[in-house]
């Protein structure tokens, strides 16, 4: 596997140096120790034919403690994690030929509809390339690297209803946070859904279904957290004029 080296989703605290007061799974899953997601991981990263190329923004991880880039990094071996607001002509020694650019642009073909139309062939060992960040940075990402994309690059998408609004975590046991409409999913569920499509000889709904697990028991971990949390009453603001009444008061008072 060919990746950068992830800092874990609790920051930059090294392995021998954990956040006070909160132990974390450095050598695994880099979640806190009462959320590791180790036990529900493959026991080695899965092999793919389908080489899965992401280009992650440089505050994706570092300031995204729901990020799925770290599982993701632990379930496939056939990934490459490439850190970057574009991609370059340097990075294309990274890809090779078909490629796949998963994003839900205006003119993307519907993926399953490509994996049917293409002889198979064609469509073997594909790089399949998406962005990771927030919504945001993605369309900035993929309109910075579109110029270099756009001479070799096929764009898919899957299934995504722009007229709808998205599911919260409560509302869908796979949405890691809010989406911004009906269909856009985390960076892993996305990997997942193509790979289904894209692996042959069935082994993609093997492989879809050992992520989607994955994911499964983040969000329900995730789900718990935010619905046991305390939440402590916001603090009334006071205008500086009432402050000054209430001491005017309080000194004619006394001199009464």
């Amino acid at each position: 596997m060919d990746f950068e080296p992830l800092p874990s989703a609790a920051g930059d605290a090294t392995a021998d140096e954990s956040p006070p007061g909160r132990a974390v799974c450095h050598p695994g899953c880099g979640r806190p120790s009462t959320v590791c997601l180790c036990p529900y991981l493959p026991a080695t990263p899965l092999p793919t034919t389908t080489t899965v190329v992401i280009l992650h923004h440089p505050h994706a991880l570092r300031r995204n403690p729901l990020s799925t880039l770290p599982l993701l990094a632990r379930s496939l071996s056939n990934l490459r994690l490439i850190p970057g607001r574009r991609l370059l002509p340097s990075s294309a020694p990274l890809i090779a030929s078909p490629v796949l650019l998963l994003f839900p642009s205006p003119d993307a073909a519907d993926l399953a509809s490509w994996c049917q139309s293409t002889p198979p062939p064609a469509r073997a060992n594909p790089t399949l390339l998406l962005l990771d960040g927030t919504w945001k940075q993605a369309k900035e990402m993929h309109a910075a690297s579109l110029p270099f994309l756009s001479s070799f690059a096929v764009p898919v998408s899957l299934p995504v209803d722009c007229g709808v609004d998205g599911d919260s975590m409560f509302e869908g046991e796979l949405v890691v946070k809010k989406e911004p409409y009906k269909g856009c999913v985390s960076t892993m569920e996305a990997v997942a859904r193509a790979l289904r499509l894209l692996e042959p000889e069935g082994r993609g709904a093997e492989i879809e279904e050992t992520m989607v697990g994955v994911l499964r028991v983040m969000v329900a971990f995730q789900a718990e957290h935010l619905q046991h949390r305390l939440m402590k009453p916001r603090v009334k603001m006071r205008k500086k004029k009432d402050i000054k009444r209430e001491e005017e008061m309080k000194r004619n008072a006394r001199l009464e």
